[in-house]
């Protein structure tokens, strides 16, 4: 993390995570993009993901997607991205199974973002699958 975002974020650790659970980021999300623990249900790890993407996290988003379904290009394409979005809201819609005893989950969700001045809506039902124990984003075709 090496923008104006994230040289600000330990200024924000007692503000709300970007991740719209409603409790600090301090408490939610920082200690999984920190790497000092690991989600244990599917939807931390989405909430999760999201908050790497607001701060453009690309080492967090590589290291939480599924290798299964992760291609040769993804690092490249991450970092293109983040770049070109400002990411602004997030609303979880349904989440099945994805609980720290299931092997794999759903999570259907929604958020908005700008991009070239413009504010986009985008929604999706993610897959998420256990990797070596680990919750690891595996697609969008839940």
């Amino acid at each position: 993390m090496s923008d104006d975002r994230s040289e600000a974020v330990s200024e924000r650790h007692e503000l709300d995570c970007p991740c719209g659970s409603g409790i600090s980021y301090a408490q939610c999300c920082l200690n999984f993009l920190s790497g000092r623990a690991k989600p244990s249900t599917a939807e931390q790890l989405m909430r999760s993901r999201y908050t790497a993407f607001y701060f453009r996290n690309t080492d967090y988003l590589f290291g939480t997607h599924h290798p299964d379904t992760r291609s040769p290009r993804l690092r490249k394409e991450l970092q293109s991205v983040v770049h070109n979005i400002m990411w602004r809201s997030l609303n979880v819609l349904a989440v099945v199974k994805g609980t720290k005893d299931d092997k794999n989950g759903k999570v259907e969700f929604e958020c908005t973002y700008h991009q070239d001045g413009e504010l986009h809506e985008f929604y999706e039902k993610s897959r998420f699958k256990r990797y070596k124990g680990d919750w690891k984003y595996y697609d969008d075709r839940g």
